[in-house]
């Protein structure tokens, strides 16, 4: 007898296979049976007849470092069929922390991530300074989600080296002796990787890079020795140059990836992204990488499915009209949000607004740019917005001022109306390299950075926007279903050693979601003030995920929480 049967489903495996009509018979935790089930008892039934059924995404760029120890849910990527997530990534989390350091920590995953230091401030209760010491902390909580996290190179290099680390000064060889030592032991422990950060767009609330972005082969080496001793986890790196900061560095990165893959034996992965001082730089690391995986190498660059884009409205972090000094007086009197609501409505001061003009040639320039990168976000949200509709010409074919239509856009839905600002992966105004980076087996899905950037980017719903618009929507290449699944379940678990799931087939870890494909849709992104300490966040929800399942217990029906908590910490070793 089953405990939980999904009958009459169309089942995407995760593994590749072509969808197939199929019952899936859950015991306990774990998937006991696929196939043709007719007859069988079940304690529980889930009529699935025209829908899809497939493994629980598995995203593997999260920043919920933080939120782990204070929120159950961890939305918005369980919101989006999300079962299992991993933390530490881009060099910064929260262990080891020396007790002197939590404020500088919390100060440098704000400055990084843009989660609001307020929030993780109130929320975090510290009850470790080793990272075996986290691993304990989280090992007694339960989550909608299972949770992986690594160990992160801004953290060991401040606990090692205090302010020479923080400050990016040379490790000796003493430093990097320690560093690796609490590496290995963080891995012994059940850490699945380490990362660390080398773009400097990645700073800390002060201003100062990442610790290890500027770090020395020797370093990079000396750490990734501890994966080699292990023999377990991915090395897992944010470049150079991933915000377009430094192309020519961007291209060089592949070659030490490559020596150190070869040299530790271990996966590393990288961030990947199309940037606007050379549109085809990103062929080129595939190219290079692909040839060093041929040589020995194991890399895997991860990409994101859409723009990485700002989203702009009178409540984000970011908003078009800081520039206004009417504006911007008005902001800076901490209104309740009715109250600064009603003022925008005031007709003088629509008009105020909206009648601005740039002065400065710095002013007149990034307005100009502004306009031309904004796009309404629109309902569903349009992520391929086109050239020809950004704010600039769109206004003008309508005969009003850019500013006024974006004015009016951000006053919709309460004052809570958002506009979209690809800033990366968009330099040609469309996703074609995209597309054509999914042909690589080797091309992880990744980079929805679950949890962080929460006042300007929302991203968590990248998995589902890759059956919305890869496999359904989208005009131009799409992905077949079989490839899109697979990119984000099979592929992105086995990377991390997490061999237990991400398909739908006996013996595998029941992590299951049930979708009405005919209806998935993402909603419309919302500032909500539900961090510790009042912080705002942007959340996105979706429709069409009928049933999610954790681990064989039903998390989610219909988008709402079902109150079942079965998400638990994830060891490495316990993995393999």
């Amino acid at each position: 007898m089953f405990d939980l049967l999904i009958s009459g489903g169309t089942v995407v495996d995760g593994l590749g296979g072509s969808p197939r009509t199929a019952d899936v018979g859950i015991v306990g935790s774990t998937i006991a049976a696929v196939g043709d089930l007719s007859g069988r008892d079940a304690a529980k039934v889930i009529d699935a007849t025209g829908k899809l059924v497939t493994p629980g995404w598995v995203d593997v760029h999260t920043h919920y470092d933080g939120q782990v120890t204070w929120d159950e849910v961890l939305a918005p990527s369980s919101n989006h069929g999300v079962t299992t997530i991993v933390t530490g990534n881009c060099g910064v989390g929260f262990a080891p922390a020396a007790p002197d350091r939590h404020e500088w920590l919390i100060a440098l995953m704000e400055g990084v991530e843009d989660i609001p230091g307020t929030a993780l401030a109130e929320g975090m209760t510290w009850g470790w300074e080793s990272f075996p010491e986290y691993l304990d902390n989280l090992d007694g909580r339960h989550w909608t989600v299972d949770v992986g996290t690594q160990i992160s190179h801004g953290a060991v290099r401040a606990y090692v080296m205090g302010d020479r680390g923080a400050r990016n000064e040379p490790a000796t060889a003493e430093d990097i002796a320690a560093m690796r030592a609490i590496v290995e032991e963080a891995l012994r422990a059940g850490a699945l990787g380490f990362s660390t950060s080398r773009t400097l767009a990645h700073r800390a609330a002060d201003g100062e890079p990442v610790p290890g972005t500027f770090a020395m082969a020797d370093e990079l080496f000396g750490i990734g020795q501890a994966l080699q001793a292990v023999g377990e986890g991915v090395y897992e790196v944010a470049p150079l140059g991933t915000a377009g900061e430094d192309v020519p560095g961007m291209l060089e990165e592949v070659s030490w990836m490559a020596k150190l893959s070869m040299e530790i034996g271990r996966p590393v992965t990288y961030a990947l992204l199309q940037v606007d001082g050379d549109p085809e730089a990103w062929r080129i690391m595939v190219d290079r990488s692909l040839k060093a995986n041929a040589d020995g190498a194991f890399l895997r660059p991860q990409i994101a499915g859409r723009p990485t884009g700002l989203l702009s409205g009178h409540f984000t972090t970011y908003s078009l009209f800081d520039l206004v000094p009417a504006y911007a007086d008005l902001k800076a009197q901490g209104l309740s949000e009715a109250e600064f609501v009603a003022a925008l409505r005031d007709p003088a001061f629509r008009s105020a607004v909206i009648s601005w003009e740039p002065s400065t040639p710095e002013e007149i320039a990034r307005v100009a740019g502004a306009l031309r990168s904004t796009f309404l976000l629109g309902t569903p949200p349009n992520y391929e917005p086109r050239s020809e509709d950004c704010l600039e010409e769109l206004a003008n074919r309508q005969g009003i001022r850019p500013f006024e239509l974006a004015y009016d856009a951000c006053l919709a839905e309460e004052g809570h109306g958002l506009l979209y600002i690809p800033i990366l992966n968009y330099s040609l105004r469309n996703l074609d390299h995209v597309a054509e980076m999914f042909d690589y087996d080797e091309v992880i899905s990744g980079l929805a950075d679950g949890g962080a950037h929460v006042g300007t980017i929302c991203d968590a719903s990248l998995p589902t926007y890759l059956l919305t618009h890869w496999v359904r929507d989208r005009q131009g290449k799409r992905l077949s279903i079989e490839a899109a699944v697979k990119k984000q379940t099979h592929d992105t678990a086995q990377l991390y050693g997490l061999n237990d799931r991400g398909r739908i087939a006996e013996g595998a870890l029941a992590d299951v979601n049930v979708i009405d494909f005919d209806e998935l849709e993402i909603l419309s992104p919302k500032v909500v003030a539900d961090l510790p300490a009042g912080g705002r966040r942007i959340l996105q929800g979706a429709k069409g995920y009928d049933v999610t399942i954790k681990s064989g217990t039903v998390t989610f029906e219909q988008g709402v929480p079902t109150g079942m908590r079965p998400g638990v910490l994830l060891r490495g070793h316990a993995n393999a």
